[in-house]
């Protein structure tokens, strides 16, 4: 049977780039892994066309060779075509140490896990007041953390001692293991079990932590809110997250802020929003009112013949811009009252106004009748 074209194989174009043959050998190497497809001849049958298809094109000279004469520049019963004597498929440890970092995730990475290593960050949910969001406030927290025993300094030894080399991995971390298939040798590298991937071993474990160089502890940190902070943002504490391992940068803290509502005001940026109540008086003839805002009242002359509905804008009467100077507006919308009860002079004198105005009202307010006059009635 005539070999399938190695272009064909990997499912790239004749002049796909070395980084475009890397990425689809990847894919396709790990797509019919024997490890993913035990006891699949089919699959061990591709797997061997996809290595030897790399292994011809990931190298310029047998790509070039490939492309002038196709399968002929490595039959060695082919005369004069190149005489590389075939694609060389027995062991491809060395291509999927270089492609995958170590056999490419089945069965272990090449990482180190001895080397330095960032703490995790952690995260703090803060519920602050209205007043304390736009002015700015001082709060301490309590947080539990996990932090570098002071004892051992982190090393998880006994004080006077020192953790000492692994001898399984020789300090690496990390152990090579030979695999021998009906497809050649494959070598694999995974995470030594006796150290755990560190390359070290506490023969005598520090007594407070236990060997793990780290400690459960609760910590009281200062948190600056800074005026103008809105509902839902988040303030990053650098550094105050958990330990490092390993002499590794500590995590960060992020504070998720959370605003009560309040019962008068609603923000929208750095502005606020007021339904204000205001007597039908005041809307017809203009006068001055009271109006509340975060640091007191002020006062403000209503025009005559404001509507309900119509917005005043104080300015300067909102909110402080965050990191930034100024603040924000204040706007407050008109609810024009109307009075619900009158007595008989203010509907007299209601009366006089609509009849100025040529609106037409009731002339008089019914008067109730009394259940024996009713009755009266009836009999004459």
């Amino acid at each position: 049977m005539a070999k399938a074209d190695y272009y064909e194989v990997l499912g790239i174009n004749k002049d796909a780039s070395d980084s475009e043959i890397k990425s689809a050998f990847r894919k396709a190497a790990k797509q019919y892994h024997p490890d993913l497809h035990p006891g699949d001849k089919e699959a061990e049958a591709k797997f061997k066309e996809i290595n030897e298809a790399y292994e011809v094109l990931s190298d310029s000279t047998k790509r070039a060779q490939y492309d002038q004469f196709g399968h002929a520049a490595f039959d060695p019963t082919a005369g004069g075509a190149g005489g590389y004597g075939g694609a060389g498929f027995g062991d491809f440890s060395d291509i999927f140490s270089s492609v995958f970092g170590g056999f490419g995730g089945f069965g272990g990475s090449s990482t180190h896990r001895n080397g330095p290593v960032a703490g995790n960050d952690l995260k703090y949910n803060l519920t602050i007041t209205f007043e304390e969001a736009a002015f700015g406030a001082r709060k301490e927290i309590l947080i539990p953390r996990e932090e570098t025993c002071k004892t051992c300094g982190g090393t998880g030894a006994k004080p006077g001692t020192q953790p000492v080399k692994c001898t399984t991995c020789g300090g690496s971390g990390q152990v090579r293991v030979q695999q021998n298939t009906p497809f050649g040798s494959f070598a694999t590298v995974r995470t030594c079990d006796a150290c755990g991937g560190t390359g070290k071993i506490i023969q005598e474990p520090c007594a407070d932590c236990r060997g793990r160089g780290r400690v459960n502890k609760s910590n009281r940190i200062v948190v600056n809110i800074p005026a103008g902070i809105d509902n839902g943002q988040t303030l990053t504490l650098r550094g105050e997250g958990e330990a490092g391992f390993r002499g590794g940068p500590n995590g960060d803290l992020y504070v998720v802020i959370t605003v009560r509502p309040h019962k008068l005001f609603t923000r929208k940026g750095y502005d606020l929003y007021l339904d204000m109540n205001i007597p039908v008086t005041v809307a017809a003839l203009g006068g001055e009112i009271q109006v509340p805002t975060l640091t007191g009242t002020v006062k403000y002359s209503v025009p005559e013949g404001t509507q309900p509905g119509t917005t005043f804008r104080l300015r300067e009467q909102g909110v402080s811009r965050l990191n930034a100077s100024g603040k924000g507006d204040m706007l407050v919308r008109a609810n024009v009252q109307i009075p619900k009860k009158l007595n008989e002079e203010q509907r007299e004198l209601m009366r006089k106004l609509a009849e100025s105005l040529g609106d037409k009202v009731a002339d008089s307010k019914p008067v109730r009748r009394g259940i024996f006059e009713k009755k009266k009635d009836k009999r004459s």
